[in-house]
């Protein structure tokens, strides 16, 4: 059986365990299905995310033109603390920015390679942490904009990473983790490093989330698969991670880094 279309990060469902899908022009894919079975990949072209032309991609599925002027990759995505929505100064498009930046935003800590600050709208709750590969995730503060948000993660990254280790996260059996760190212990720590404009929006109590990921095997070692220099692959899957697709013999790909790759995919 093959299907076919434009790669877009897998849509994910919270469950034990999470359900994956791959989700294409005219079809779509339970990835868990796949697991202990044979998978061919094979590279067709590209298809930009946004003015859907088919341009080679230059980051984040975005053509260069389109990365270079759409407000949906401003600098205040991956810098919260840029945004500025809120004083109504705009960088690309003021309404989509207001839009995005002017609504609740979660600062949390998450467990993935390690102990790890981030930020999200509270409607990507919990696919950001599944995103990442998070076994757990806990709220810190929730606050009205982006900018606060922002200000609170550059404020705690003195004290926790702010991005993981993609390959030790893959290879890190999670009961190994957990018995380690104490994620509400953390989150409470953080409070005297909050700035002072948010430490209103600390809730005395907040639950950890468990996220249980389908993985047959972890992988003791893991080389990532770059489709442009392997245009063809085949590999066993042996588990889902993050946004990872994990194959027996340690090939790893990232479905996240080819978003507007068009491919094949042969079962």
């Amino acid at each position: 059986m093959n299907y076919q279309g434009t790669l877009s990060k897998m849509q994910t469902e919270l469950g034990s365990p999470i359900q994956y899908y791959l989700v294409f022009e005219n079809s779509f894919l339970n990835v868990n299905q796949l697991l202990g079975k044979d998978i061919e990949i094979e590279f067709q072209g590209y298809q930009c995310l946004n003015c859907k032309k088919a341009k080679k991609v230059f980051r984040q599925g975005f053509c260069y033109d389109c990365f270079m002027s759409s407000p949906a990759v401003g600098d205040w995505i991956m810098k919260p603390e840029l945004s500025t929505a809120h004083l109504d100064i705009e960088d690309r498009d003021l309404a989509y920015e207001k839009r995005v930046q002017l609504q609740p935003h979660i600062v949390y800590l998450a467990l993935s390679s390690d102990v790890k600050v981030g930020v999200t709208r509270n409607t990507q709750v919990p696919t950001r942490w599944i995103d990442q590969g998070a076994i757990q995730a806990i709220p810190i503060v929730e606050v009205p904009n982006r900018y606060l948000a922002g200000i609170t993660e550059v404020a705690l990254k003195n004290h926790f990473a702010d991005k993981t280790s993609w390959q030790k996260m893959l290879k890190l059996n999670p009961e190994n983790l957990v018995s380690t760190v104490d994620l509400i212990l953390e989150r409470n720590k953080a409070f005297e490093w909050l700035p002072n404009e948010v430490k209103e929006y600390f809730p005395k109590e907040e639950k950890i989330i468990q996220m249980d990921f389908p993985i047959l095997q972890y992988p003791t070692k893991v080389t990532s698969l770059n489709l442009e220099k392997t245009p063809n692959f085949t590999g066993k899957l042996s588990g889902i991670k993050g946004q990872y697709l994990l194959f027996e013999d340690g090939t790893v790909f990232n479905v996240r880094t080819y978003e507007g790759f068009v491919v094949k995919m042969s079962l």
